[in-house]
């Protein structure tokens, strides 16, 4: 890794906000073009959030998107916390400072003839559409599972910019919601059990609640495709120094979600 590419610490403004659903923003932010530069797809940030002085924990983040004319990272944050409340209403103008880049991302499959399969759940949604984004860049097809609790809660302006990506690849999205409000009425892995039986994938990825990350990896090892899956932890510190992401390896060891991940072989991890 070289200099430039090593985390640091940086200010950042707020933007723009954009209210996309119940719970869920976009947040666009501006920040050091050097970070900006050295994110890959899958990896993160680590949020400072002003407002409350009892509040030390900076939260960790994945983008979705950036433009680098504008240095801005694009954020999709889902309300879930006292944490995430704060961010997604500051103010425009507003800010503080983050720690990036950090983390391990998305690795390009070796399979490059058959489709890969991408799947989201809740907050999970930003890392996809990021790798979703890499995979269509690099020529491969992609069908891309976004599951929310409802269609109110459900990423839409995210599914339809995936479907008109300016690229050769042939991106669909299916979404899938828990009451059937929007989509496919059912969990994301009822979804993906429909769709691994009509197509052959060559990859899977997948990242939101840890029991969906199970089920996709249950499925992708039964089914023979390499699954790559971005744990979602508390990552306080970003550094593997707070012990509060550790994720139990199949070997026996543990590994920092934070710096060996978030993304992981899914066959490693002792689920």
């Amino acid at each position: 890794m070289s200099t430039q590419d090593m985390p640091h610490l940086a200010p950042y403004t707020v933007r723009e906000r954009h209210h996309v659903g119940e719970h869920v923003w976009e947040i666009w932010i501006s920040t050091d073009e050097a970070i900006l530069a050295a994110l890959k797809p899958g990896m993160f940030v680590d949020v400072a959030v002003p407002g409350d002085p009892r509040h030390l924990v900076r939260i960790p983040l994945s983008y979705y998107d950036m433009d680098l004319h504008r240095s801005y990272l694009k954020l999709y944050v889902v309300n879930v916390g006292e944490g995430t409340k704060r961010f997604c209403h500051q103010k425009v103008g507003s800010g503080a400072t983050l720690i990036g880049p950090l983390g391990h991302g998305w690795e390009l499959p070796k399979d490059t003839e058959h489709p890969a399969l991408l799947v989201a759940g809740g907050s999970g949604a930003a890392p996809i559409y990021a790798a979703a984004r890499m995979f269509a860049a690099g020529g491969i097809d992609c069908d891309v599972v976004m599951g929310a609790q409802s269609g109110t809660r459900f990423w839409h302006e995210g599914a339809a910019q995936l479907t008109t990506l300016d690229s050769s690849a042939d991106v669909q999205v299916f979404p899938a919601t828990d009451d059937g409000s929007y989509g496919f009425h059912g969990f994301p892995t009822q979804l993906m059990e429909r769709l691994v039986e009509k197509k052959i994938y060559g990859s899977v990825l997948c990242c939101g609640p840890n029991s969906l990350m199970e089920g996709v990896a249950a499925i992708a090892a039964r089914e023979h495709i390499p699954c790559q899956v971005s744990l979602e932890r508390m990552m306080a510190c970003g550094f593997g120094a707070c012990n509060t992401c550790s994720v139990a390896m199949k070997d026996g060891s543990v590994a920092s979600c934070c710096q060996d991940g978030p993304v992981f072989d899914a066959e490693e991890v002792e689920w």
